[in-house]
């Protein structure tokens, strides 16, 4: 089975308030994005985040990008950049080197190819991944939380169900770009609200249950994250220009 998706992003103003999204169906997408960013970023942000959601599968995975930059520097370029250090031909530095480093990695033993297709042109995952950046960039720019879908439910080789927040794979070849058929069912209904776009306090309120009674000394608290909910937490806290420690404060 190969896993097809596609991967976008979006900018108002470029720079400006950016969302990213990746979407398999309408069970299995998400988005997010930043306060400011270019399109860029946001279209390589797409591609890291569904590596990172569905790397506990073994299937074949097939993004779908409108963007020959995010396809050439990864399959492309990046062998180079990393022999100069990350460093262009002209000597300069690499531009969104961080995302493009998180994408490395996250790529490394995995079986996956990209295949570039005409934006803005009906395919149909292409449009739907569009529309979700798209949102998320307008949510930014309202100064409110985006919609950020039910991440990857797919079931993985094992017929267990792979969660956002599963291990990043160790190690491999780069792909390359080569097309190839959808075996993905694609649905024309909307999404319907889920779990995941609660505000993120409501999700931690019941943290704080056993500390009943009121001390004066520190209290230490270790929290578990998925990688959607860290990646909301620190989208809230880009949002308020503060550090992660201090918009978890902000929910006691």
């Amino acid at each position: 089975m190969t896993i097809t998706a596609a991967a976008d992003g979006s900018a108002l103003g470029n720079p400006g308030p950016n969302g990213w999204a990746w979407y398999i169906d309408d069970d299995n997408w998400a988005a997010g994005g930043s306060p400011h960013g270019t399109n860029n970023q946001g279209e390589l942000q797409a591609v890291l985040e569904l590596l990172r959601a569905t790397a506990g599968t073994d299937e074949k995975l097939l993004i779908r990008c409108d963007s020959r930059y995010v396809i050439d520097s990864v399959t492309k370029w990046m062998p180079g950049w990393k022999r100069k250090g990350w460093r262009k031909s002209d000597g300069g530095p690499v531009l969104n080197r961080d995302i493009l480093e998180g994408i490395d990695e996250a790529i490394r033993g995995r079986d996956v190819e990209f295949s570039w297709v005409k934006g803005h042109a009906g395919d149909r995952l292409n449009e739907a991944a569009d529309e979700r950046a798209n949102a998320a960039a307008k949510a930014y720019q309202a100064k409110q939380e985006p919609r950020r879908g039910p991440g990857f439910t797919l079931a993985s080789g094992a017929g267990a169900a792979v969660s956002a927040s599963a291990p990043v794979a160790a190690s491999a070849p780069h792909a390359r770009p080569q097309a190839r058929t959808s075996a993905t069912a694609e649905r024309a209904a909307t999404a319907a609200p889920t779990a995941s776009d609660a505000p993120l306090w409501a999700e931690t309120s019941s943290l704080f249950d056993d500390f009943d009674t009121p001390s004066a000394d520190p209290i230490e608290l270790r929290l578990t994250l998925t990688g959607d909910e860290h990646a909301r937490l620190r989208d809230r806290a880009e949002a308020q220009g503060i550090s992660l420690e201090a918009a978890l404060r902000r929910l006691i």
